[in-house]
């Protein structure tokens, strides 16, 4: 049985670990203040997300940003 105690503590530390990762990227995302406009657009949420999963990326550096456009309705 200590092979099943190792992978559940092993699991669980995993789980910290990610878990803390995405909560440093809200950080790194609410102190850019990307949750304060009312205006969404698909770069705007790409953008939110990238620097959420950047985590502690975010304060060595990177910058995330995305740029996409969505087809327009044809006229």
């Amino acid at each position: 049985m200590p092979t099943r105690r190792i992978s559940t503590s092993r699991s669980r530390a995993i789980t910290i670990v990610v878990l803390v990762w995405l909560l440093i990227g809200l950080a790194a995302a609410a102190q850019r203040n990307y949750f304060e406009s009312s205006r969404t657009s698909c770069a705007k949420v790409g953008t939110v997300l990238v620097t959420v999963v950047a985590g502690p990326l975010n304060y060595v550096g990177a910058n995330p940003k995305i740029d996409c456009s969505a087809p327009q309705p044809s006229r």
